[in-house]
């Protein structure tokens, strides 16, 4: 006989939009479990303590901008450590400055004439800055480089900043991305500031299940299929339930659901975590590669942003690499590190290398923009990022939007 339990909802997926939705739930009185197939909770954002150092699963950033997470997160108890509001930019053997010369002014005017971009593309930034980087004039079809080039920024800006910036935001730096997406993180980055958590971005989702009922949360707990009325575990247990949302990554969302394409694209990264004796930059600010030449994209010294990220006397420095072929090449490593000796000196080839991850379906690939309802059938519902533009903020609306859906359809 097959062992048969009763809830009144089942969220699967324990990721950030599984949590916004238990938690709106929880708020509305309803009883319900989140089953999670792995042994932890948050998804794709997550970080290991590895002998004193805190990383991430990837290079990952909270803008403080975003609407749903200035709603949901209590920025103070995440003890949040910003970036620097630009970025330092390698191009012709030197570092050059790249500043928000609105937060920034005296930088952005030392910056008017480096080689990144012409003055003419500063003055295009400024003047994109002060209409808050509205892209949406564009036709959603267009991809971010054709926006760009439409915008009228230079080959030089394209190439030596927007490339590696938005290839490490998008994560692919053909820049197919379309152009709503640019409007979108654009908007976001000059409203607010980047940000880590002091103890890494998994504080993120504890920080949302921490009002949830332990016994809410089911982990190391598969659903192989959506039943009538309820899920089916990889045990063989079934879960009866009146409502069923869908909080998982996107291929899983699509295979459970039977709708639409579950072979979604996913873009890729490589994230290599180095301990380093000494920092190569003591400032908390991103490093991006403006030469189109070696695998690295962008690097950051995370210890100078969050000191409690390495232990004492020790740096830990972030490294990504987006392009599909360097990342999967075999000899990633002595390749970064020939480019981390070019760019810091011979002493960086001997940093100890922490962990690679090589992360395959780090984030949707997004050429054009999905438009999808948090209802897919009577008492079947979804969220995650893939609902819209993805990012951490469309994870936790999209969340808190399927629970709405389903407390209007059930009150």
């Amino acid at each position: 006989m097959e062992n048969r339990a009763q809830q009144d909802i089942v969220i699967i997926g324990a990721g950030v939009a599984g949590l916004a939705c238990a938690r709106r739930l929880l708020a509305a009185g309803r009883r319900f479990v989140l089953c999670e197939a792995s042994d932890r909770i948050g998804g794709r954002v997550a970080t290991e303590v590895c002998d004193g150092y805190r990383l991430d699963r990837g290079f990952q950033v909270l803008l403080t901008a975003y609407p749903e997470a200035r709603r949901l997160l209590d920025y103070d108890a995440l003890d949040l450590r910003r970036f620097y509001p630009g970025a330092l930019v390698r191009h012709g053997g030197k570092w050059h400055r790249v500043a928000d010369p609105f937060r920034h002014p005296i930088d952005g005017l030392r910056g008017a004439f480096n080689p990144i971009g012409s003055f003419a593309d500063k003055l295009r930034v400024a003047w994109a800055r002060i209409g808050g980087f509205d892209f949406s004039r564009h036709d959603p079809g267009l991809g971010t480089l054709e926006a760009l080039r439409a915008e009228g920024f230079s080959a030089a800006m394209i190439e030596r900043f927007f490339r590696p910036f938005l290839g490490g935001v998008f994560l692919e730096n053909r820049l197919e991305t379309t152009v709503c997406k640019l409007d979108f993180v654009m908007r976001y980055f000059a409203r607010g500031d980047t940000a880590i958590p002091a103890l890494g971005m998994a504080e993120i989702p504890r920080q949302l299940a921490a009002s949830l009922p332990a016994a809410a949360i089911r982990l190391q707990t598969r659903v192989t299929s959506i039943e009538d009325r309820g899920v089916r575990l990889e045990n063989g247990e079934i879960i009866a339930a009146r409502s069923v949302v869908i909080a998982t990554e996107a291929g899983a969302a699509e295979r459970l659901s039977g709708q639409g394409d579950p072979h979604v694209a996913f873009n890729s990264v490589a994230c290599l975590y180095f301990s380093a004796p000494s920092a190569p930059v003591d400032e908390p600010i991103l490093l991006l590669n403006g030469e189109s030449a070696g695998p690295i994209n962008n690097l950051t010294v995370l210890s100078a942003v969050s000191p409690d990220h390495a232990p004492p006397g020790r740096h830990l420095v972030s490294v990504s690499v987006v392009d599909p072929e360097a990342a999967a090449a075999p000899d990633l490593d002595e390749r970064v590190r020939r480019q981390l000796a070019d760019w810091f000196g011979t002493d960086a080839r001997g940093w100890e290398l922490l962990r690679t991850d090589r992360i395959p379906r780090a984030v949707p690939s997004q050429r054009v923009l999905p438009e999808k309802s948090p209802r897919l059938a009577e008492g079947l519902y979804q969220c995650g990022d893939h609902c819209g533009i993805a990012s951490l903020n469309t994870a936790l609306a999209s969340g808190t939007a399927a629970a709405e859906a389903l407390l209007e359809d059930y009150p």
